[in-house]
């Protein structure tokens, strides 16, 4: 296990201490509140260097420990204050992406996306902010009660924007250590799981610092202890061989997405991608990205028939993102289909993307848009449970379509019998950004907490390859075609968070939260 410091994160982690030894005093006094409020949106933004692609994991609890210094010392409203910009930081520099997305690729007009952008940073802050709110009323400067509320507390606000107004889950403080020993607990408590015990380290590491009897090493055994813990969990294999290997061949088309939709691309990209194909008939399964043939399934009937003839020929089963429609005309799905040279299977994606697959505005704004040339049809979800894809040899494949892989409770329903978990993806909206590499991040978080491999597939990367235990196998080279090919081996069996979801750590986090925040209702 690694604990040692990279001596760049020595040299930020004592910058932060300089800058915010002041701010921190200043605000326990309740006084020069300004300056606080940009060192914490600073301490916010110097966050993200602990998730991907910069995996800095021991910052993240290291640089939460002066925003719960402020949470401890701090009257309800300062807390809520610093809380709020600790946020504002945290996902205006992890999630400047958006910007890229809505208007480079999506050609919405500048003021616009910048409006979107900053309202989700605004929304995503506020979050941040009842947090210390909350941890400050309810703890009241009492270090052992601190240490219960403020790990807990921290826990169902992240949980809470996880899902409600549906639900904006990035950045969730465990994705940043899926490399560190605490990513042990992932199987056992999933991703909140994870959070909780990295902000626990966090909050005991500050008591111990403000303590001055012999029970402050007590305190410091809190905070170090599970991460031997986390160690030893990261040895066990939790599920079991299901069957011989799958050989897997995951194709990246490369194809730019400015040009993608573009009426002279749409020939070479079915070339591209059946090609790959035949060039990759030995493999069992071969996977296309999220929307790799640009159309609606009903223009590109021939098309399938022709792929449906390619793989009888050579006993492959192919997945590959295409749109769908209803009998109706009138309902169109973001999906996944199967092929296997005799029938056709299809996935529809459940969770679309506000502002991206839908438009949650009145007709009159929408009205608006349209005048903009801006996109306004909506895509329609899938039904909540799906029968899962199978193949000709009997496994079962569990599909996530883009972001829905950060919703992990959402993917359980298919376990225990998916035997393989696919993700598709088209990150090529992110362009040359961090996000990328964040979903990457999410993707193997999912592995790590039901112990199956991951197959995923994206338009210009990061496609990959990733193991039970959330390491990453093989990748493919970002922004070119690439097809990469693992032996895959079918798992079966459950981990403890499969059978119990985030029921385990949330329950435990309200009741504690809760019990606390009565206790000090009712003395007050």
């Amino acid at each position: 296990m690694r604990f040692r410091l990279h001596p760049l994160q020595q040299k930020l982690s004592l910058l932060a201490t300089k800058v915010l030894s002041k701010a921190t005093v200043d605000a326990k006094i309740g006084q020069h509140i300004w300056p606080a409020w940009i060192a914490m949106f600073c301490l916010g933004a110097l966050t993200v260097l602990s998730f991907a692609p910069f995996s800095w994991y021991l910052l993240a609890p290291v640089l939460v420990i002066p925003l719960l210094y402020c949470f401890f010392y701090c009257e309800p409203r300062q807390s809520a204050i610093l809380g709020f910009a600790y946020g504002a930081g945290l996902f205006l520099t992890g999630t400047h992406w958006l910007y890229i997305s809505i208007h480079i690729f999506g050609q919405v007009p500048w003021f616009l996306a910048v409006l979107l952008m900053v309202t989700l940073v605004f929304i995503m802050a506020v979050y941040y902010a009842a947090i210390g709110f909350f941890i400050s009323t309810t703890s009241r400067r009492k270090p052992w009660i601190f240490l219960a509320v403020a790990p807990t507390t921290w826990i169902i606000f992240e949980w809470l924007r996880g899902w409600l107004l549906t639900g904006f889950p990035w950045m969730t403080l465990g994705y940043s250590q899926i490399d560190s020993p605490l990513a042990g607990f992932g199987p056992i408590a999933g991703i909140y799981g994870v959070s909780l015990i990295a902000v626990t380290s966090a909050s005991a590491i500050m008591i111990f610092l403000i303590l001055s009897s012999t029970r402050r090493y007590m305190v410091l055994c809190i905070a170090i202890v599970p991460w031997f813990i986390g160690g030893v969990l990261r040895t066990i294999d939790w599920t079991e061989v299901a069957g011989p290997p799958v050989r897997a061949t995951v194709v990246q088309g490369g194809v730019p997405q400015d040009r993608k939709w573009l009426r002279e691309q749409f020939r070479p990209t079915l070339e591209l991608y059946r090609s790959s194909l035949i060039q990759n008939a030995d493999s069992d399964l071969v996977l296309w990205p999220e929307v790799a043939i640009p159309a609606v399934i009903d223009q590109v009937g021939s098309y399938i028939e022709t792929l449906q003839s390619d793989i009888s020929k050579v006993n492959t089963t192919l997945l590959l993102g295409i749109l769908e429609r209803d009998e109706s005309l009138t309902h169109v799905y973001n999906s996944v289909i199967a092929l296997d040279g005799l029938s056709l299977q299809s996935y529809k994606k459940r969770h679309l993307v506000p502002f991206g697959e839908y438009f949650p505005v009145p007709d009159s704004i929408r009205e608006w848009m349209r005048m903009m040339n801006l996109p306004f049809s909506d895509i329609s979800p899938g039904v909540s449970v799906q029968p899962l894809l199978r193949m000709p040899d009997g496994n079962a494949l569990s599909v996530a379509i883009c972001y829905e892989d950060a919703y992990a409770a959402e993917q359980l329903y298919a376990l225990p019998d998916a035997t393989i978990l696919i993700n598709v993806s088209n990150d090529a909206w992110f362009g040359d950004s961090i996000a990328p590499h964040q979903h990457l991040q999410i993707a193997r978080m999912r592995a790590l907490e039901v112990g199956r491999y991951v197959i995923r597939a994206t338009n210009n990367g990061i496609s990959a390859f990733i193991s039970p235990d959330g390491d990453l196998i093989q990748t493919g080279e970002q922004f070119r075609y690439a097809t990469i090919t693992e032996d895959v081996v079918p798992r079966t069996g459950v981990t403890p968070y499969t059978v119990v979801g985030n029921r385990l750590v949330i329950t435990f986090s309200l009741v504690i939260s809760g019990f606390f925040a009565l206790r000090t209702r009712l003395r007050n």
